[in-house]
């Protein structure tokens, strides 16, 4: 029987990275998504290389809905900046593998539930 680590190191580095992702409540693999930014994004401050981070740091990805009927596309990602400062980020996508970041500013306590 052939074992997951036996397949190659780059195989097994992408298998324990898909499984940390889902481990920490994130819905979406992003090792193939591109991320596109809105002027938006930047607006509170953080940089491109900051929203990136937290998106590697995701400890929440989900639907965003605001109250407002499901058919909404809006998703809301919490991660942590470069200094580990908590960021709200909202994004939605553009295609099966491209996402628009349109806001991000440090996390508000009101999303801290979703994270504990």
């Amino acid at each position: 029987m052939k074992r997951l680590w036996d397949t190659g190191e780059a195989e097994f580095l992408i298998f324990q990275h898909a499984l940390a992702l889902l481990s920490s409540s994130c819905y979406i693999l992003f090792m193939d998504i591109v991320i596109e930014f809105n002027e938006a994004a930047f607006r509170h401050g953080f940089t491109e290389a900051d929203i990136r981070w937290a998106f590697d740091t995701a400890k929440y990805d989900g639907w965003f809905n605001e109250g407002k009927p499901p058919h909404n596309d809006k998703y809301l990602l919490i991660g942590f900046d470069r200094k580990g400062n908590p960021l709200e980020i909202l994004y939605n996508f553009i295609d099966d593998k491209t996402i628009n970041v349109f806001h991000v500013m440090k996390c508000r306590s009101i999303y801290f539930h979703l994270i504990k």
